[in-house]
């Protein structure tokens, strides 16, 4: 597959598959950062605080990477987003969830049934052809190996005895059909894979990732619903998918959360978030 041209030079079908791509790839870190920062100050350890506040920086500043090639198009970090429409991000509806009250293994079966699909996901965008994509894939690989890594010791540490184990049982009967819409395409441009933007399909990689996850949690002593084990994956979505614009009555609230401050003092245009990663 031949190099996609840069911003200015794609024809409106490349354009139009670039930009749905980089919308979910952004608005999932930036939904899930937001919810991250719900625990800091109130994980179960100093050390498990800090780690959750590290990691929701860098699904924050992994969100700015993926918003900034969308701003190659003309847009502004206003428009894409405090002052978009609520019905028009992308996320999948994992990552608008609101947390179980105090419930510690929530955020980390969450996070670990994230981190397996991202590493997925950012493994089919290395030989991606947009190079302005690749050029941004290994610094956010790096950081979300080390996201999956702190998943997966707080899983067995959870699950190393029986109220722990219960409680994450719990976790992934709530969460795992919602992680399912990670593998969604919803309304998104169909040229993805055809152009290479993409080198995987989403239903290839949601194969490998039910191959990496159902045996791990198996290992822990923790069971998936009995659709998976049959292999009807689709019966388990839930109405909600994200990647078509359907959304939780939650995500309406923390929508509002995350734009209160712009919209209550007035502004039109927003600061950066981070430094242009072009400028560094």
């Amino acid at each position: 597959m031949s190099a996609l041209a840069g911003p200015d030079e794609l024809s409106d079908e490349e354009q139009a598959a670039v930009e749905s791509l980089l919308y979910r790839l952004a608005d999932d870190e930036l939904v899930l950062a937001e919810r991250y920062t719900e625990w800091q100050v109130r994980a179960p350890t100093l050390e498990s605080d800090l780690a959750i506040s590290n990691i929701a920086q860098d699904e924050l500043g992994h969100a700015r990477l993926w918003y900034d090639l969308l701003q190659d198009f003309g847009y502004t970090e206003s428009e894409l987003i405090f002052e978009r429409d609520p019905s028009d991000f992308r996320h999948s509806t994992l990552v608008e969830l609101p947390f179980e009250s105090g419930d510690w293994a929530d955020a980390i079966v969450r996070g670990y049934l994230y981190d397996v699909a991202e590493q997925l996901r950012l493994e089919a965008l290395e030989d991606t052809s947009y190079p302005r994509i690749a050029d941004r894939v290994a610094k956010i690989r790096s950081e979300e190996n080390y996201h999956l890594e702190h998943a997966q010791n707080w899983l067995e540490r959870l699950a190393s005895d029986d109220d722990g184990r219960d409680r994450v049982q719990a976790a992934v009967d709530r969460l795992f059909p919602y992680a399912l819409t990670l593998f969604e395409n919803g309304d998104a441009s169909t040229d993805i894979d055809d152009l290479g933007i993409r080198t995987e399909s989403l239903e290839s990689m949601r194969e490998q990732w039910l191959d990496t996850v159902v045996p791990f949690l198996a290992s822990l002593g923790i069971s998936v619903a009995d659709e998976i084990q049959n292999g009807n994956p689709n019966q388990l979505l839930p109405e909600d998918l994200g990647r078509d614009g359907s959304h939780t009555d939650d995500w309406d609230d923390l929508h509002d959360e995350m734009t209160r401050s712009y919209r209550e003092l007035g502004r039109n245009e927003a600061h950066r978030i981070m430094p242009d990663p072009d400028e560094e």
